[in-house]
């Protein structure tokens, strides 16, 4: 990236020209500061969009072949990949470009994709789905994908629509939001450059769970769930990267927000998430039946599951759990049969805790045995009372 003053003074004149709407002007000045700093990858994705911007396709398709180059020679992944598929859209000659990327970025011939493990500062080693697979792969991985520039004020997914993508935060900042008490909108987080949202829609059908909106000019790449499935048709390594990067993400999530583990040492966390199971199961599926052993420990991450009691002569149905519950920690915890049918009433994903490393790593930590023990007594209150109504 560039260094030296006279750079810096020339990109910011250049910048402001670009703002005054001088882009003529303003591609002399980054052509200027290129050629003060030729390693500056910024400044070649500048003259790249300028290029475009003025309609001069052929010289802006191997700018961003330049760009792509330089990105990767600077270890921006996201940055690098972007550029190469605008000079796709350009149909800019990328072939060799894409090869160099991959040389760089993916998967060596040979190497064993990254062990899912919880990491304290939630960080990924590389750049999720990207980094997990081998070249071949990664090539047709990047052909699969799609570059979306917004604007201040746009909205990038909405709460409650349907969602088929995942999205790469490029460049930018962007505010996620949720819808509570009173319909109000909260905002719940922040993006910025290299940051993920939209992955449960990779995996599962249904409606984004927040709204995005970007804050300032936003490049973003999209992942989408149909050309995924076309790439890992002929790469399977790339639907088992999703799973791993999804199953990541949720696993953090829980181990980091959930009252219930966030205490826990960070050796500990990081043991348990090696041994949580994720599993999209269809509506009207049996997980737990009453009256027989319980197998699991398990968290709802997306659906409903229907409770029931089968009593002489009727079925009582309990509350709904719904996303954010847990279940079948009762069984595990005082070694007793399951005490309801647990069924899925929509299609669910849910994170799975077998028995064994349930008892190995939660019953063995006081405080979180004990919080676990409160909410199943909650739920044995619940089930009295639904018996008597």
């Amino acid at each position: 990236m560039a260094d030296s003053p006279h750079a810096r003074s020339l990109k910011a004149q250049a910048a402001t020209l670009a703002a005054e709407g001088k882009l003529e002007a303003a591609l002399a000045g980054y052509r200027d500061a290129l050629r003060a700093e030729p390693e500056d990858a910024e400044i070649h994705q500048r003259v790249a969009e300028l290029l475009e911007w003025l309609e001069r396709t052929p010289e802006a398709a191997r700018a961003y072949d330049d760009a792509a180059l330089a990105w990767t020679r600077a270890g921006g992944l996201l940055r690098a990949v972007a550029a190469a598929v605008l000079s796709r859209g350009l149909r800019g000659s990328r072939a060799q470009t894409v090869r160099t990327l991959a040389e760089r970025f993916a998967l060596p011939p040979g190497a064993l994709a990254p062990t899912f493990a919880w990491v304290p500062d939630g960080k990924d080693a590389g750049v999720p789905v990207l980094s997990g697979v081998g070249r071949e792969a990664f090539v047709a991985l990047v052909d699969a994908l799609e570059v979306r520039a917004f604007w201040p004020g746009q909205r990038v997914v909405e709460e409650g629509q349907p969602g088929d993508s995942m999205f790469a935060l490029v460049e930018g900042r962007a505010e996620v939001a949720r819808r509570v008490e009173g319909n109000a909108r909260q905002v719940v987080a922040t993006l910025g450059p290299g940051d993920f949202f939209g992955e449960v829609a990779l995996v599962s059908e249904g409606p984004r769970l927040a709204s995005v909106e970007v804050r300032e000019r936003s490049v973003l790449l999209e992942f989408k769930r149909q050309s995924l499935a076309r790439v890992s048709a002929a790469h399977p390594e790339v639907e088992a990267a999703v799973q791993a990067f999804y199953q990541r993400r949720l696993v953090d999530n829980l181990l980091r927000t959930s009252p219930l583990f966030t205490n826990l040492p960070p050796a500990l966390k990081q043991a348990m998430s090696r041994e949580f199971d994720l599993r999209v199961i269809p509506a009207g599926q049996v997980l737990l039946t009453q009256g027989q052993p319980g197998d699991a420990f398990y968290l709802l991450l997306r659906g409903q599951v229907q409770l029931s009691l089968e009593q002489p002569g009727r079925i009582v149905l309990l509350p709904e759990l719904r996303e954010g519950d847990v279940f079948g920690e009762i069984s595990l915890l005082l070694d007793k049969p399951v005490s309801a049918t647990v069924r899925t009433k929509t299609a669910c994903v849910v994170l799975r805790l077998e028995r064994a490393a349930f008892e190995r790593h939660v019953v063995s930590q006081p405080g979180l045995k004990g919080q676990l023990m409160r909410m199943g007594t909650e739920r044995l209150q619940q089930t009295a009372k639904a018996l008597f109504v």
